[in-house]
């Protein structure tokens, strides 16, 4: 009887991935103060290290059959152009404000003043509020595309499954795939400011 197939849940392995690569990272720029190591020295041993975890949890999981559950909430999905589908609230030109220099001008420039600070502050919430939403975006993004090629990697595991040779050669393959570009920009940065 053959067992049932175990499902790691993408959320979890997504999650505990972004705790690692933080980890690492930091690991690695924190001892590379102590010994005085280069910005890209510390990124090929934070890289190498991540691509080694990569190995082994690609490895694992390939040998065993795991295959991912998507478990990650579904997006609302919106239309082009629904969020700014209004018209401007601010009219086409401006209002020219000739208020004189006596003392209703120095009034009148005070509670302009003070209107502009608070327009500003409106759009600062506002930038902030999109900012927000840009990284949310991001690591959305950034969990679509690390699920879809895990999900590639794992959908070999049923040819893989005990074989510890087939595994390992799947595993390798992918990470270069996936980490060795990173080693590329690297290479690139350090020739190009270097």
């Amino acid at each position: 009887m053959k067992s049932r197939k175990t499902y790691l849940k993408a959320k979890s392995v997504f999650i505990v991935s972004l705790i690692v690569i933080g980890l690492t990272i930091s690991i690695v720029y924190l001892t590379g103060l102590k010994f005085d190591r280069t910005i890209e020295l510390n990124s090929y041993y934070s890289l190498t290290i991540i691509g080694l975890s990569l190995v082994m949890f690609m490895t694992y999981g390939l040998y065993n059959g795991i295959d991912l559950l998507n478990n990650y909430p579904v997006f609302k999905k919106y239309r082009r152009g629904a969020i700014f589908d209004v018209a401007s609230p601010f009219p086409e030109e401006t209002p020219d404000l000739d208020i004189g220099d006596g003392i209703e001008g120095v009034i009148m420039s005070i509670l302009i003043w003070i209107g502009m600070t608070i327009l500003f502050i409106v759009l600062l919430f506002l930038v902030e509020a999109i900012f927000w939403f840009s990284i949310m975006v991001l690591i959305a993004m950034l969990y679509w595309v690390f699920f879809r090629a895990l999900k590639l990697v794992f959908s070999k595991s049923n040819e893989t499954e005990g074989k510890i040779g087939l595994s390992l050669i799947y595993s390798i393959s992918y990470s270069v795939l996936y980490i060795g570009w990173l080693y590329a920009v690297v290479y690139l940065v350090e020739g190009y400011l270097g």
